[in-house]
């Protein structure tokens, strides 16, 4: 999405694609595609360099549970990453990356530079508006999980009448919706936001289609995102689907 919307601004994109993790319909949309193994940094480097870039920017998410994967375990780069940041932490490990990329004079750039109209405003994006309820549930679940993303555990609960289901951690927005949603048997409500000054070259929150396919199997009622902090990819076609299956989802 991020290659496609800067196709329409004018820009091309060199891509450094990371193998198991990036769609190969990336090579639809950009000129210049190469795959490295997620460690590869000096081969990226190197590319980069060839293809004269000078500014960098993310897309998209390597998969949380590489992180103690044979593949990490193994490459002398990123346990040299590792080793030189204070904890394992999201926000930890993109700095570190952030700093490499600058000791190659590459400038990371914000994340949303091509894509600031998924970036929703305030208010209520589906036809559904929450229950007073899910309002009061949504004001709660909010202000945790605010809390819990300043500590950079994680950016998302579920809740459900102020009963707290789940906090999430390593393990990814859906799999939270799914552990709440078996907890409440229905009617749960997720909120997610960004951190407390949150860098907006890396690591921003996310929502798509997939997160309300699970929400549906989870028969949640309401998802809450930080307006203006939340990139919401394929919006049309989610909040379609919400709308079909009576779930309200806000920004605020």
């Amino acid at each position: 999405m991020v290659s496609q919307e800067a196709k329409k601004q004018g820009v091309s994109l060199v891509v450094a694609a990371i193998k198991n993790e990036t769609s190969t319909e990336i090579r639809k949309f950009s000129p210049a595609v190469r795959w490295f193994s997620l460690g590869e940094f000096s081969r990226m480097f190197e590319f980069f360099k060839q293809e004269g870039v000078k500014k960098v920017i993310m897309a998209g998410q390597i998969s949380p549970h590489r992180l103690f994967s044979r593949e990490v375990q193994d490459s002398p780069q990123i346990q040299e990453l590792l080793t030189s940041i204070k904890d394992r932490k999201a926000n930890s490990i993109f700095s570190g990356i952030a700093k490499k990329l600058s000791e190659q004079s590459l400038e990371l750039i914000d994340s949303t530079t091509f894509v600031k109209d998924y970036l929703p405003k305030k208010g209520v994006l589906t036809k559904k508006e929450p229950s007073a309820l899910e309002k009061e549930d949504i004001k709660f679940g909010i202000d945790l999980a605010h809390k819990i993303a300043e500590l950079d555990i994680g950016l998302s609960v579920g809740v459900k009448q102020k009963a707290i289901l789940a906090i999430e951690a390593l393990e990814g927005t859906d799999n939270l919706i799914r552990r709440a949603g078996a907890l409440a048997r229905g009617g749960v409500v997720i909120a997610k936001v960004g951190r407390p000054n949150q860098d907006m070259r890396f690591d921003i929150p996310v929502i798509g289609l997939a997160t309300v396919k699970t929400l549906v199997q989870a028969k949640a009622g309401c998802l809450a995102i930080e307006a203006g902090k939340t990139l919401f990819l394929d919006l049309q076609q989610s909040l379609a689907l919400a709308d079909r299956r009576n779930i309200s989802i806000v920004a605020v």
